[in-house]
C-alpha cells in the first residue's frame, strides 16, 4: 500500500531529475486507492473536528497536488523527449521509465509531429501546389448534416445543389453515390 510519503518522494525526486523517474507499473492504482480510502476517513461527519480527521484532510490535499505536480512534470519530460526524438532519436532508458499510457501519449505525438513534418517538407518541396484540395461536386440526393474528418459540421444539402468540398469527403460521397463530380469544361 502506498503512503503520503510515497506521493511525496515520487514527486520530490521528478522535480529534482531532469530524466524521468521510474515508478511502479501499479504506481497510478495504488495513489487512486490511497486517494480513495484518505476521502473515506475525511468524509466521515461524527467528528469533524477530530485531529485525525482534520490530519487526513491536509493530507489528501497535499497528495492530490503532489500527484498533479508529478503527472505535469512527467508530461513536460515526455514533450521534450518527443522533440529530441523528433530530431535525433530517444534513449532507452527514458522509454522504459515510461507508464503505460505515457508510452502511448509520447508515441501519438511522435506520430503528430512526423505527420507535421511531412507537410512542412511538402510546402518547402514545393509538392503542395499541384494538389487540389477540394472537388465540385452536385448531390443526387438530400444529404442529412454529417461531421467531417476534422470534426467540423457539414451540410444538409439538398438535391441538385453545388457545393465545393474537400476532396475526401467529395470522393465518399461519389461512391456512395449520394453526389457526383462536376465535371470542367
Amino acid at each position: 500500500m502506498i503512503t503520503y510519503n510515497d506521493v511525496y518522494e515520487a514527486a520530490s525526486k521528478e522535480r529534482y531529475s531532469e530524466q524521468l523517474q521510474k515508478l511502479s507499473k501499479s504506481f497510478i492504482k495504488d495513489v487512486a486507492g490511497y486517494i480513495r480510502e484518505k476521502k473515506e476517513i475525511a468524509s466521515k461527519e461524527d467528528d469533524a473536528f477530530s485531529d485525525v480527521i482534520v490530519k487526513t484532510k491536509k493530507q489528501l490535499e497535499n497528495a492530490t497536488t503532489l500527484f498533479k505536480e508529478l503527472i505535469t512534470r512527467r508530461r513536460k519530460k515526455i514533450l521534450n523527449l518527443v522533440l529530441i526524438a523528433a530530431e535525433t532519436g530517444i534513449s532507452k532508458q527514458d522509454f522504459e521509465n515510461m507508464l503505460g499510457f505515457e508510452k502511448e501519449l509520447f508515441e501519438e505525438l511522435m506520430r503528430c509531429v512526423d505527420i507535421s513534418d511531412k507537410k512542412l517538407n511538402a510546402i518547402l518541396n514545393g509538392n503542395n501546389q499541384g494538389k487540389q484540395k477540394n472537388e465540385l461536386v452536385v448531390f443526387n440526393e438530400d444529404v442529412e448534416e454529417f461531421v467531417g474528418l476534422e470534426g467540423e459540421k457539414m451540410g444538409g444539402f439538398e438535391k441538385g445543389q453545388i457545393v465545393n468540398l474537400p476532396k475526401e469527403i467529395a470522393e465518399i460521397l461519389i461512391a456512395d453515390g449520394k453526389a457526383e463530380k462536376v465535371e470542367d469544361n
